[in-house]
């Protein structure tokens, strides 16, 4: 059975094209939409978002190629780009009659939600990213001995039909290897939902590998023509992310400032599924955050 947020009406909404995403509503009052990172589901909101659902309407969309959303074939580079999948976030506000709205993003997620920053600076009134770099800087620090932490990065970066037979032949345990090794509390994964993210993962190897694929490819091509053209987040950004960035040698703050006009920067000592290991602290985050 497919998990959903308790308390949560289940939709099916169009994206971009004739794709439909799943996505569960609820609460009332001005427009937050979530988006989940890897190798998870909208069901990684669950806590934060029913926090916000007190005074907002909250908006958790499984995205395009995860979870129980449509799998589109990869028909080419822009099947998978945050682009495309940024769209689709757009579209299903505009769906549930949201022309702006706040946004934010864990992950793969995050990169999403940048993406349509700056894409759609009229839709994104607020920003959030939590416990991902920008893509472009990502592969720059990510390298040589210090891509150990990122391998599956370039193992999902290879032409089509090289990855995904390889994580098909141990699927489970190539996805609980980040499940279980990314979080400093295990706890905050029950077993029922740890075992739901490893089943719709397994379901969608192939549109996984591919967002990771764009990643390396046309999600590179945008960023770098947004930075030579000078394009920037302008709505109140948040970035959150985990206390051990400094040990690659890296300045988070300054990496994300270089994006964005108006930052607030956090760290947190916590492991990479912070919302669901400090949901109260997250939501106390994004509550200042559109405060802002």
């Amino acid at each position: 059975m497919t998990l959903s947020i308790p308390g949560f009406t289940t939709r099916r909404l169009r994206g971009a094209g004739d794709v439909v995403l799943n996505v569960a509503v609820g609460g009332s009052g001005s427009p937050i939409v979530l988006l989940h990172g890897f190798p998870e589901t909208h069901v990684m909101w669950r806590h934060v978002a029913a926090d916000l659902a007190r005074d907002h309407t909250v908006i958790c969309p499984d995205l395009r190629g995860y979870g129980a959303s449509d799998k589109p074939v990869e028909a080419d580079e822009h099947t998978y780009s945050k682009r495309t999948m940024a769209a689709d976030v757009v579209a299903v506000a505009a769906g549930l009659g949201f022309d702006r709205f706040a946004l934010a993003g864990h992950d793969r997620g995050a990169l999403v939600a940048v993406r349509a920053g700056l894409d759609h600076p009229d839709a994104v009134t607020h920003l959030a990213s939590l416990d991902v770099l920008p893509t472009l800087d990502m592969w720059d620090i990510l390298r040589g001995a210090d891509a150990k932490v990122a391998w599956h990065l370039y193992l999902m970066a290879q032409p089509p039909g090289v990855a995904e037979p390889m994580i098909a032949g141990a699927s489970d345990a190539f996805f609980a290897s980040f499940l279980d090794g990314w979080t400093s509390a295990p706890e905050a994964i029950p077993a029922e939902y740890r075992a739901e993210y490893l089943r719709a993962s397994r379901e969608a190897i192939p549109s996984i590998v591919a967002d990771y694929r764009a990643s390396a490819g046309i999600d590179l091509e945008h960023d770098r023509e947004d930075r030579a053209a000078g394009v920037r987040l302008t709505m109140p950004t948040l970035v959150i992310q985990q206390d051990w960035g400094a040990e690659l040698g890296y300045d988070a703050q300054a990496l994300w400032s270089a994006w964005s006009d108006d930052l607030v920067h956090r760290t947190l000592h916590a492991g990479h599924f912070m919302a669901e290991e400090s949901p109260e602290r997250i939501s106390a985050e994004l509550r200042e955050l559109v405060a802002r």
